[in-house]
């Protein structure tokens, strides 16, 4: 069976930092984009960034650019979410999610299909 794992969240106050980690079991990496979703209450799920796999092209939403970096462990089967100068509004359940994939390049939008369970991020002084 295909699993991810995400760990690494927690409480931080703004301007602090946290790294997300995404953990594949039963599957490797090779030949998928992998993005980071969030959610907070009461809106609706959003991206934040996802990177190929293979090539490492990487994209990023409007509002994380500059103080996130998503980037991959090919020797540990991994993907991490840096997160700096978090903001309050950064607050939410966090998701790991893949999808096979042979493009250069990775969106967003793209039919992401395997999910994991979550990991809490509350940015709050």
């Amino acid at each position: 069976q295909l699993h991810l794992v995400e760990s690494g969240g927690g409480l931080v106050q703004p301007g602090g930092s946290l790294r997300l980690s995404c953990a594949a079991s039963g599957f490797t990496f090779d030949y998928y984009a992998i993005g980071w979703f969030r959610q907070a209450p009461g809106k609706e799920r959003e991206g934040v960034s996802c990177i190929t796999y293979t090539t490492g092209s990487t994209n990023y939403e409007d509002s994380v650019k500059g103080r996130f970096t998503i980037s991959r462990d090919s020797a540990n089967n991994m993907v991490y979410l840096q997160m700096n100068s978090l903001k309050p509004e950064d607050t939410g359940v966090y998701y790991c999610a893949c999808f096979r994939s042979t493009s250069s390049y990775c969106l967003m939008e793209d039919p992401f299909t395997f999910w994991g369970q979550g990991t809490q991020v509350t940015v709050s002084s």
